[in-house]
């Protein structure tokens, strides 16, 4: 365990803070991410030498909870709140088996009609294969499928029609034989449906929640469904209200497709002058992002508009953090600069890299090497081999700690391995 004792340059610049998480795609409910920052917390404090203790939430935050951290010599207050849409998730997986399979063709169609996929996969594969692997999987269960309702098919017909030639000594009446092919083929029918309902249900391999996944960010073409239009703004009102109490940083952490949601909501603030000046710090946390998978899109004008908004404004602090061991993510693409929208003066976001493979012991990191879910979730959890040098990623010293993002990074310089080639095709902007 390293020591944590205070040095004497440290200062605290927070006392209090507010912490509005927004997940990603994730039909979990909020008390799944209470419990991983209550084990997680306590494990990175026990590593690292400081203390967490989690609480019951105290503001007025529909989901939540509080933090009181004594890291760096310091004590610092937090409340977290964990900003809902698992409800729009959980709607748009409730799809029949046909309508997860046009999903599938709509989706594949959004992404190769536009030219996207073809784009993406001069980022990084990882994610592009992830995308894809839905799709391999559902079509090999359908072909599954197809072979058990044959095979279903075949047995019965032939079960049939043999009892019916042994019983009557002569040939199947015509009436009956079609009555047998029709039976026979229901069964087969039926057959297929109960395998792909059994795999629907199971889906130990996650195909179909991905798919909902990828179908949910292409079925608008890139554009926001007015759903989720109709959240975000909500989650506006959420943090302008939290801008307005008196905390020292407000500071907003999103998560795989929560990231592209908080980039678009800050624009909103920032644009509708609902940031107060000599207010509240305000950070911006992006972990893990898959912003191309959305910005990429023909209809993703209001996205792209917001990211090269974002990038230049000096009334927040923008950190994007992704790690290559991290297959889920485009790790260490600058969202703003690959999706082609970068503008004069663009200050952010500093990209930085989370590098698994030096933060994780090995054993550790190889033990997660192929938990792809879990790998993405990473960020969120403790790392057991951090070199404990100023500037290192810990998610707890960030959301409990006493310096503000901004301050936190302050030193560190971009990751030297980030991609900020433009690759994007399609770089219009919503007016």
């Amino acid at each position: 365990m390293s020591s944590d004792a205070p040095a004497p340059e440290t200062r605290q610049e927070v006392r209090r803070r507010r912490v509005m998480y927004i997940p990603g795609y994730d039909p979990v409910p909020p008390r799944k991410y209470r419990e991983r920052y209550r084990t997680q917390s306590a494990r990175q404090a026990e590593l690292s030498g400081y203390a967490v203790e989690i609480g019951p939430k105290r503001g007025d935050g529909r989901f939540g909870w509080s933090v009181t951290g004594r890291i760096e010599g310091a004590e610092t207050t937090a409340e977290v709140e964990v900003m809902y849409w698992a409800d729009i998730v959980r709607g748009s997986m409730d799809q029949s088996i046909a309508g997860t399979y046009g999903q599938l063709a709509r989706t594949a169609w959004a992404y190769i009609g536009s030219g996207a996929l073809f784009r993406l996969m001069r980022l990084r594969k990882g994610p592009v294969i992830a995308a894809l692997y839905p799709v391999v999987v559902l079509l090999l269960q359908l072909v599954l499928a197809g072979l058990l309702g044959f095979v279903a098919y075949t047995v019965l017909l032939a079960t049939a029609f043999y009892a019916v030639i042994t019983a009557t000594g002569g040939p199947v009446p015509a009436p009956l034989d079609l009555a047998l092919l029709a039976l026979a083929a229901i069964a087969g029918v039926v057959a297929a449906l109960a395998f792909l309902r059994w795999c629907r249900r199971r889906d130990h391999v996650l195909a179909w929640y991905l798919m909902h996944d990828y179908a949910f960010s292409a079925q608008h073409g890139g554009a926001y469904p007015p759903a989720q239009e109709a959240r975000m703004a909500e989650f506006a009102d959420r943090i302008a209200a939290a801008l307005a109490t008196e905390v020292d940083e407000v500071l907003i952490v999103g998560h795989s497709s929560g990231a592209y949601i908080a980039v678009s909501i800050l624009a909103d603030l920032i644009r509708d002058g609902r940031v107060p000046p000599g207010g509240p710090a305000l950070s911006l946390l992006t972990l893990g992002h898959v912003v191309p998978m959305v910005s990429f899109l023909p209809r993703a004008t209001r996205l792209r508009a917001d990211l090269a908004c974002l990038s230049a404004r000096d009334e927040l602090t923008w950190v994007d953090v992704t790690a290559p061991g991290d297959g889920c993510a485009f790790a260490l693409c600058d969202p703003v600069a690959v999706s082609g929208v970068a503008p004069e003066g663009k200050r952010w976001p500093l990209v930085l890299s989370a590098a698994f493979s030096r933060t994780l012991k090995p054993a550790t990191w190889s033990g997660l090497r192929w938990r792809l879910f879990e790998l993405h979730f990473q960020y969120l959890n403790a790392f057991d081999n951090l070199p404990g040098t100023p500037g290192d990623y810990d998610y707890f010293r960030i959301t409990a700690g006493p310096l503000t993002l901004a301050s936190r990074f302050a030193t560190r310089k971009p990751s030297a391995s980030r991609i900020e080639r433009p690759v994007n095709r399609h770089t219009g902007q919503a007016a």
